[in-house]
């Protein structure tokens, strides 16, 4: 060997979380390994930054050594495994995101890259104290029961009922010896043999195709559908004892951090352990936690929000995407992804079954079903043959509400004799806050948001205006800030907090709970009311779409629908889609445990075909007038959409480069390129918005295409930033 090639350093490529389109070139010290999927430590200019080791070097033959900087630690961590890498080079294709943007994703506990700490920890001996207490003697009592017989100084003392000091006594007489322990478990294995439920005949048979998807241990997807309360989770549950059984682990995807909580509770009651917990509201050292265990295959099974799909499983076996019709499962900030389809091509890189679930599933869902590309199973009855509820259509042209006010008589009346009977309803309003918009009377002045384009939403309940795009907020006035007139201020339609507020003049002595969001006490006050609500302590509940996803209240027996018509009132194609989906959830609520149970559902156009719909509980004519309408138009799933989205923080910039990127676009039989257009929300946070609506045929490479168009065009200077949304779930 020469002593040129000597010199020459090993190297590696890095994926760090920049925006860069490729891996940079690191080189590797003496004495140092690290093979692709390790987690490293590399200078990043004056920073140092956790990355991937992508593949090995060439050995550095094409690039300066000296311009080469050391990798400065190779974390002890086991590697992310090659279908992982593969997850993060697929979505970055076909999202357009930059393979350093979905990394981050994946890098986002970096506390995590090292071994957790052992923990101090006490073991018997066969020393005794000269005294004895009774304190004493049941600390000893316990240690010599329990195997393994070390335990922690907090954890002894508790479990024995004595204060540490007792503890701490023995330790010094030499009854305890110091000892180190593993890392504490975040969560105790689950038992697929703790708690089995009794499954009726179509339960059984789905769980049983399920099942047989474990046991053949190859990928298979299936759309698990049954209506409200049929029980799919249970079904789901036997697939998730058979991957638990088989040694593999398992991610449950659900669309919202306050379903988390009840779907622990359900799992525990079912597998005699929780889960381990996965969303934005953990605390950092949980978050840790979850992810080194999950690395390590210690966590068997986790629920988490979108961002679970970024996890390094070691042992992926299967993938669960609760309500997999839910829009929360879109992201649309830096990288733009669906986890419902990217929990699909997750399961199929790691070889696993993947199962859809929803009482309403999407229509592209339904498509790839009836086409054959996803088993289809369905539960079409309640679980313990609970009924449905009655739904009907309230005419508001023909019994329309009292003065200012914006609930029915029939609804009014339905209401009191739900009271009557010691039963529960809900109301559902997809409009959070008091109302919508606030004006003056004498002038007309509106109360916009000063960073979007939107107007600014009363809070009564904070005594606040706030935007629900950026976050900005102001006390509400005495007086117009326009005109200067004291108590002229009008709240124009309702929000949850108006119909609370309208409710309480017409029931004064019921016990009325608002649900939404945005509600002062996060997610633990959510918690807290949910339980409140199922153990009866609440008459009439009162929310937004949250109490639409999988709550169970067993006393709950009417739900009326307060302005049906709010989501059919845009442009959005998916308009239809998601009033059907969202109405058909929130009234199937009702009557879960097998009371009677109605739905009402307040509506100025009762004849139209998705209220209709709704009413008639014809699911089956609902998918194939929306199938025949999309394919008309060559929608998806007939069809491809992308939008590029042009922002900066001055209007003619961002015009100017959506019509450079409109230049730009190629040729094409196959795509169509509409725009630019100002976006319906023109501005948000400060920055003015322009769209472009790519269009193509079903069979059209959309990210060739979309690829080609922005390369072509020149780069965005200044403030524009471009963002591409493949596959879009919003039209504003």
């Amino acid at each position: 060997m020469s002593d040129d090639s000597k010199n020459v350093p090993r190297t590696v490529s890095v994926l760090v979380p920049t925006p860069s389109p490729v891996p940079y070139t690191y080189a590797l010290p003496d004495g140092v390994s690290a093979d692709p999927g390790a987690i490293v430590q590399v200078p990043l200019g004056p920073r140092q930054v956790a990355g991937i080791v992508w593949e090995a070097g060439d050995n550095g033959n094409d690039i300066d050594p000296a311009k080469l900087r050391p990798v400065t630690t190779v974390f002890d961590c086991p590697p992310l495994t090659p279908d992982m890498r593969r997850f993060i080079a697929w979505v970055s294709r076909y999202t357009l995101s930059a393979p350093g943007m979905v990394a981050r994703m994946v890098l986002r506990a970096p506390a995590a890259f090292e071994p957790e700490a052992p923990v101090a920890g006490l073991a018997l001996t066969d020393e005794r104290p000269q005294r004895m207490t009774s304190a004493r003697e049941r600390v000893v009592a316990l240690a010599a029961e329990s195997s393994p017989m070390a335990w922690t100084r907090s954890g002894l003392a508790h479990a024995a009922g004595v204060s540490l000091s007792v503890v701490d006594g023995l330790a010094a007489a030499g009854t305890f010896e110091a000892v180190t322990l593993p890392p504490t478990a975040i969560v105790a294995p689950p038992d697929p043999n703790h708690g089995p439920p009794d499954l009726h005949d179509s339960q059984a048979r789905a769980a049983e195709a399920l099942t047989g998807d474990i046991q053949a241990d190859r990928f298979a997807a299936t759309l698990l559908e049954g209506v409200t309360g049929a029980g799919k989770t249970e079904v789901y549950f036997e697939a998730i004892a058979a991957a638990v059984s088989a040694g593999r682990q398992v991610l449950v995807m659900l669309p919202e951090i306050a379903l988390t909580q009840a779907f622990i509770d359900r799992f525990e009651a079912r597998f005699g352990a929780p889960p381990a917990p996965w969303h934005s509201d953990l605390p950092p050292k949980t978050r840790e936690k979850v992810w080194r265990q999950v690395a390590e295959g210690s966590v068997e099974v986790v629920a988490g929000a979108r961002s679970a799909l970024f996890l390094p499983f070691a042992d992926l076996g299967l993938v669960i995407v609760d309500e997999e019709h839910d829009a929360a499962y879109k992201q649309e900030d830096r990288v733009y992804y669906n986890a419902r389809d990217m929990a699909v091509v997750r399961a199929k890189l790691a070889d696993c079954p993947v199962v859809l679930v929803s009482a309403t599933p999407s229509v592209e869902t339904r498509h790839n079903a009836l086409e054959g590309r996803y088993r289809h199973l369905r539960l079409d009855r309640r679980h313990a043959d609970a009924a449905l509820p009655d739904v009907a259509l309230v005419d508001m042209r023909q019994n329309p509400p009292a003065r200012g006010g914006f609930l029915s008589p029939v609804l009014l009346d339905a209401m009191a004799q739900t009271l009557e009977k010691q039963e529960q309803s809900l109301l559902f309003l997809n409009r959070r806050g008091y109302a919508p918009l606030t004006l003056c009377r004498v002038c007309g002045h509106r109360f916009a948001c000063e960073n979007c384009s939107a107007w600014l939403v009363e809070h009564r309940f904070r005594g606040q205006l706030q935007c629900h795009h950026c976050g900005h907020h102001e006390p509400v006035p005495e007086a117009c800030p326009e005109c200067g007139t004291f108590d002229h201020l009008v709240a124009c339609g309702p929000g949850i907090e108006r119909i609370a507020e309208e409710t309480l003049t017409h029931f004064p002595d019921a016990r009325v709970i608002v649900l939404s969001s945005d509600m002062a006490g996060g997610v633990k006050r959510l918690r807290l009311e949910m339980e409140a609500i199922a153990k009866g302590e609440a008459d009439i509940i009162i929310g937004t779409q949250l109490v639409a996803k999988g709550h169970n209240f067993p006393l709950l027996t009417l739900v009326g629908v307060v302005d049906a018509d709010l989501g059919l009132a845009n442009g959005d194609p998916r308009a239809a889609e998601r009033t059907f989906q969202l109405l058909s959830q929130v009234t199937g609520r009702a009557g879960r445990t097998g009371r009677k149970s109605h739905g009402l559902i307040q509506t100025y156009q009762p004849e139209h075909p998705v209220l209709q719909a709704c009413a008639s509980g014809d699911a089956e004519a609902f998918y194939a007038a929306q199938l025949a309408e999309r394919e008309r138009g060559q929608m998806p799933p007939f069809g491809r959409l992308a939008a590029v989205i042009v922002s900066a923080t001055n209007r003619p910039d961002a015009e100017a480069h959506g019509r450079a990127l409109r230049a730009a676009a190629p040729s094409s039989s196959d795509i169509t390129v509409l725009g630019p257009a100002e976006a319906p929300l023109a501005m948000v946070r400060g920055r003015h918005r322009f769209r472009l609506l790519v269009h193509g045929s079903e069979r059209a490479d959309m990210q060739a295409y979309l690829r080609a168009m922005i390369a072509t065009a020149p780069n965005p200077r200044g403030s524009v930033r471009v963002a591409v949304d493949v596959d879009p779930q919003s039209f504003l």
